[in-house]
């Protein structure tokens, strides 16, 4: 059974910054994709960051230049860097596992920019 734990949201200013993390554990194989989505009121769930095994990122455009993905193997740990945070980003942001045994999601950490 494999469990990710997410940590780091909260309430934040326009042009602020939050760390989100996220914590795998259970049966993970050594190759697998970590991954944040966010999904914002009344809109489906889309992609802002992913991150292969090896390092290889992939950004939506919206984030890009702002948010910064990275991981820690030892750990099965993924961060999201959030920087320049605007009002747009507000939204529930899930963490995503996809290995070879299958994909696994968080329980989501709210994000909200507002002055």
């Amino acid at each position: 059974q494999v469990q990710l734990v997410e940590s780091g949201g909260g309430l934040v200013q326009p042009g602020g910054s939050l760390r989100l993390s996220c914590a795998a554990s259970g049966s993970i194989s050594s190759l697998n994709t970590m991954a944040w989505y966010r999904q914002a009121p009344g809109k489906q769930r889309d992609m802002v960051a992913t991150i292969r095994t090896g390092g290889t990122t992939n950004y939506a455009d919206s984030v890009k230049g702002r948010f910064t993905i990275s991981r820690s193997n030892a750990e099965n740990t993924v961060y999201l860097q959030m920087n320049s945070l605007k009002p747009e980003d507000t939204a529930v942001y899930y963490c995503f596992l996809r290995t070879a045994f299958g994909l696994y999601w968080g329980q989501g950490t709210q994000v909200t920019v507002s002055s």
